[in-house]
């Protein structure tokens, strides 16, 4: 079921000069990163940390309670998204910095670092929308094209992505496990031995600071200090799926088959990126909160400079996606969830037989020469 661009594929030529344009964004952000981008980084942190301390102190204030609520949940969706993805990423790897390095910073998550890395940073950078190879397209739980085949287990579409939105650090623990391939007879469970053993350390750990140690620190007031970190816990995972579901699943998001990306070149890789990723329109405060995850298609074809730059480039990488004919899918934050709140409904039931319907997102690669 594949359709075509609204305009025309570009030629071999047109490739190759879209990613050299691309190329040379990168090269010049890249030479021009330094001390801004420091101190940027430095201040989140300091801003993340401040947050949630006042949260922790002001469960001591039964009063107090919705703020304390409020900070704490603030806390975690900075060091999640600003923080924790971007620095995994090995955005600030050059500032020489032992708590901003990739490979041994820790997040505040279920999902270990290091499963976490593989599982993203690899494999869905690499593959990003190529059905059979990106794990990111359903989470192995989800129908979310219309190229992966319909089962029954489908129906659920809409439940299992609310479970998958409300549970969504655990979610994305588990993903690590791939227990649909394992089900699938195309994986061994001896495969994840070290994989689960991470995760259950870290959920151990994770469960004991936010149920048992923080609460247990509030004495008295133990049940509505857990209760609260309960809630700042369901109000991050709730706008990390969100905001991660939107940078990915819109309507007019495109796909693409194994076939056809092989011997990619380098502007086949930056336009299967740009086609595959929304970005989120939205003030500086939306951009912060999501980790700059607004602009998905900076990030994707950029993952590895700091995203405080994203929006910078944003402009030009618009103007670029316009003189080639390319789409550049954005949209305010109600707009993209709502189409993926109806992608989501729509791939739950069958597909009907006939042409692909309006809102169908496979899309095929202009070969290279």
């Amino acid at each position: 079921m594949t359709v075509t661009r609204e305009k025309h594929p570009l030629t071999a030529a047109e490739l190759e000069a879209f990613g050299a344009e691309l190329d040379a964004i990168r090269q010049r952000t890249i030479a021009d990163l330094g001390e801004a981008d420091a101190a940027y980084i430095r201040k989140i942190v300091k801003y993340q940390r401040g947050l949630e301390v006042a949260g922790r102190v002001m469960f001591y204030i039964p009063p107090l309670w919705p703020a304390a609520v409020g900070s704490l949940a603030l806390a975690k969706i900075l060091d999640n998204m600003e923080i924790g993805h971007n620095v995994m990423h090995g955005q600030y790897d050059w500032m020489g910095d032992q708590g901003l390095n990739s490979r041994i910073f820790e997040w505040d998550s279920h999902a270990p670092s290091e499963n976490w890395k593989y599982g993203h940073n690899y494999v869905h950078h690499t593959y990003t929308n190529i059905i059979g190879k990106d794990r990111d397209l359903g989470y192995g739980v989800l129908r979310m094209d219309d190229d992966q085949e319909w089962e029954p287990k489908h129906l659920a579409n809409p439940i299992s992505a609310f479970l998958l939105m409300i549970f969504f650090q655990t979610g994305v623990a588990l993903h690590d496990l791939e227990i649909d391939e394992i089900v699938a007879g195309r994986r061994k469970r001896s495969q994840n031995k070290e994989i689960r053993a991470r995760i259950l350390k870290k959920v151990r750990r994770q469960l004991t600071k936010d149920y048992l140690l923080c609460p247990l620190l509030t004495g008295p007031l133990f049940l509505t200090t857990l209760l609260g970190n309960a809630v700042a816990n369901l109000i991050r995972n709730v706008w990390a799926f969100s905001i991660i579901f939107c940078g990915h699943f819109p309507a007019g998001v495109a796909s693409f088959s194994i076939e056809e990306t092989e011997n990619e070149t380098r502007g086949q890789w930056y336009y299967r990126q740009l086609l595959g990723s929304a970005n989120i329109s939205g003030g500086r405060l939306l951009h912060v909160m999501t980790g700059n995850l607004s602009h998905q298609i900076e990030h994707h074809l950029f993952p590895d400079i700091p995203a405080r730059r994203y929006p910078l480039i944003a402009p030009e990488v618009r103007e670029i996606c316009e003189r080639y004919g390319l789409r550049y899918n954005t949209g305010p934050l109600y707009k993209q969830l709502f189409s993926v709140a109806t992608k989501i409904v729509r791939l739950s039931v069958p597909p009907r037989r006939g042409p692909t319907p309006a809102g169908g997102d496979t899309i095929t690669l202009p070969a290279a020469a």
